[in-house]
């Protein structure tokens, strides 16, 4: 018997214990997609009476707990959505349905139906099993998910399709997240020379995640904006240009400059209009810049932060990765988590409660299509900045030491060492440094954590050779998972 064979073996077991459920109705738990007996433990609520739900499941479908890329997922079992994450389970209008749940990662979790009005008991430890039967009285796209306090947020949640439903409206968006990897040439041993740099200010409906968007307002249609690398001596000539289709002023500030303002004074451009001025790089250090036209909040939370790398003469030491992330906060009238457009709400950010945080202007910007990738036995340097506007970050990676941090983005003070978390303000900046010596997925956090139930969170995939003298284990490591 394979291991998965007897895993589907135990659900049927666990049938067998749960309330009004008889050994010849839980002999179906034990395969996915085939018709089985079975019954509903929460009979008598909303339409799935023992009289509306058959003894014979039209469609069941299993499902394993598990974590993948640092998220809680299901994972289907067999037939069309094994090995699937969150997999969509389609069924049939009026079919009575089965889904079972099988517990493979150990932490406690339950699955329910809130259209349908069915909740399982609540499962723990690996092995233990449960599931829910109802039959799909409606059509339309419905969500299944665990209750667990964080769980959904932590990316526990699907749909369950009944019938044929309307297709849905298609999101149209553009897809404004930052990638990590767009860090620049660095400076090298050259001499002081003219930059110019050009910013476009845009209002562009972004993905905010996969179901939602919302109305971004950027620097180059990306959040954060460009990251700039100049060095000290330079002197940098920024021309600033307000889209014609914008419906603000907009502007900069870089922290960068000595000036009014820091160059917001001379670029409040309107739509259609461009502004330009120079400023000469005077001390070396990693700079955040923003939007400065009021409300300045709401520009930044909306997407218009960036950093400006000013390198010291020579450069900085090489490294063989560097990677670009800022930290953000967005306030919408909707809920975190809730399909379709997001709305900006000024009481939330008034009252700096955010629904939504996030590293390079998204979700899954840093988990999904823009992780951090690297090797065993690489050095990595990560500029990290807050834009804001409000919170204050403890970054950390889970699993890594700091070697180097360049507190408050000062390249010119020794660095700390040997550092765990450090503490980086909104509008401040921090380079740190660390060699890779054992492989995995290594979890970009702030260390605030109930932050990463909002969103906050990112991936470095480290490949490479295991260290068993630095670690070990003889635990099987799922190179999925976050652990």
């Amino acid at each position: 018997m394979t291991p998965w064979s007897r895993l589907l073996s135990s659900v049927a077991f666990a049938a067998l214990l749960l309330p009004g459920i008889s050994q010849a109705q839980s002999a179906g738990h034990a395969a996915s997609g085939s018709h089985a007996d079975g019954a509903n433990t929460q009979a008598g609520q909303a339409g799935n009476s023992p009289q509306d739900v058959a003894y014979q499941a039209d469609v069941i479908y299993t499902l394993r707990t598990s974590i993948s890329d640092g998220k809680l997922v299901y994972i289907g079992v067999t037939g069309p959505i094994m090995d699937q994450v969150n997999p969509d389970l389609h069924v049939p209008e009026g079919a009575v349905v089965q889904i079972n749940v099988v517990n493979d990662d150990g932490a406690i979790h339950d699955i329910a139906v809130p259209e349908f009005d069915v909740k399982s008991d609540e499962i723990m430890g690996k092995g233990a099993a449960t599931s829910v039967v109802f039959r799909a009285t409606k059509s339309g796209v419905f969500e299944y998910l665990c209750t667990l306090p964080g769980h959904k947020a932590a990316g526990m949640f699907g749909k369950l399709i009944v019938g044929d439903p309307p297709e849905q409206e298609k999101l149209e968006a553009a897809d404004i997240a930052q990638d990590p990897t767009n860090v620049g040439t660095p400076v090298g041993d050259r001499e002081p020379k003219h930059i110019t740099l050009d910013l476009e200010t845009t209002e562009v409906v972004g993905f905010l995640s996969s179901g939602s968007t919302y109305r971004y307002w950027t620097f180059n249609d990306k959040v954060p904006g460009p990251f700039v690398r100049v060095r000290v001596g330079d002197t940098v000539e920024v021309n600033v240009k307000n889209a014609e289709d914008s419906f603000h002023i907009h502007s900069v500030d870089f922290h960068a400059v000595t000036g009014p303002g820091g160059g917001a004074a001379v670029t409040q451009v309107g739509p259609g209009q461009t502004k330009s001025f120079s400023f000469k790089a005077l001390q070396p250090g990693l700079y955040v810049y923003h939007c400065a036209t009021p409300m300045v909040a709401q520009h930044i939370t909306n997407g218009m932060y960036g950093m400006i790398l000013v390198e010291p003469e020579g450069g900085l030491e090489p490294v063989d990765r560097e990677f670009y992330v800022m930290q953000g906060e967005l306030y919408t009238a909707q809920k975190h988590g809730a399909p379709g457009h997001q709305e900006f709400s000024l009481e939330k950010l008034l009252d700096e409660k955010p629904e939504h945080l996030m590293f390079n202007g998204t979700m899954d910007a840093l988990t999904g299509p823009y992780k951090l990738k690297a090797k065993v036995g690489e050095t990595v340097r990560i500029f990290f900045g807050v834009g804001g506007p409000n919170l204050t970050s403890s970054f950390h990676v889970i699993g890594e030491i700091f070697d180097k941090v360049y507190n408050q983005g000062s390249l010119t003070s020794p660095p700390l060492t040997d550092v765990q978390t450090t503490l980086v303000p909104p509008g401040g900046a921090t380079m740190v440094e660390f060699k890779l010596d054992v492989p995995g997925n290594y979890i970009l956090v702030d260390h605030a954590l109930s932050r990463a139930e909002k969103g906050l969170s990112g991936i470095l995939e480290v490949t490479g050779d295991e260290n068993p003298e630095i670690f070990h284990s003889d635990e099987v490591i799922d190179p999925n998972s976050g652990h």
